[in-house]
């Protein structure tokens, strides 16, 4: 059977389902591994997204929380706000009691994504702070630590992502992800996804 990876997150702009989109590709490049895109429920309303200036939702399909335990593999990417996850992923994480208590998420390996609006903004910190959902639903954290190899020295060019896992840096806004962002997106996708199926080949 195919191993599946889903790319659940959550995107006010655009940035964020960028990424994923990478990601999923990356992911579909492993041979036997099927990457499935979704979304987590917006919590503003139409109203307050239009003074925020945010595009329509895509139609990527929203998740409910019994579909996590379907996966055999999650990443999960969210915007920065202050250095943590959006509270619309948070929202969702907190609507996960169920499963939590039922342990459908244990052994599950896990990842993260993210964007951050400048450099200071939480490149690091927001996937730092965001493992504790994986801890407490037992999952295993997969970073990419660095083996994207050189591109995780870059220098010269403005590069969101570390260790931890893929990112961009929004600004105000109008910056949209870099081709070295967008690579760094694919090869999470693809190395998490090797990961994955080997995980589940031994289980």
């Amino acid at each position: 059977m195919a191993t599946k990876v889903y790319i659940v997150y959550y995107s006010t702009y655009g940035h964020v389902e960028k990424l994923a989109e990478q990601i999923k590709k990356g992911a579909e490049s492993v041979e036997g591994v099927e990457a499935k895109l979704w979304q987590v429920p917006e919590t503003l309303s139409d109203e307050v997204l239009g003074k925020l200036g945010a595009p329509p939702k895509s139609d990527v399909p929203v998740i409910t929380p019994g579909e996590l335990a379907e996966a055999d593999g999650l990443l999960f990417g969210f915007p920065t706000r202050y250095g943590t996850m959006a509270a619309q992923f948070q929202a969702f994480i907190d609507s996960t009691a169920a499963q939590w208590r039922t342990q459908e998420l244990v052994g599950k390996p896990a990842g993260l994504f993210y964007s951050t609006g400048s450099q200071g903004g939480g490149q690091e910190t927001t996937p730092l702070t965001a493992i504790t959902l994986l801890v407490h639903h037992g999952m295993i954290f997969v970073p990419i630590g660095y083996t994207f190899g050189a591109g995780m020295f870059e220098m010269e060019k403005v590069r969101g992502g570390s260790p931890y896992g893929a990112g961009t840096y929004a600004g105000d806004g109008s910056r949209q992800p870099s081709e070295l962002e967008l690579d760094l997106a694919f090869h999470q996708g693809k190395y998490f996804a090797a990961i994955s199926k080997k995980l589940k080949g031994t289980a």
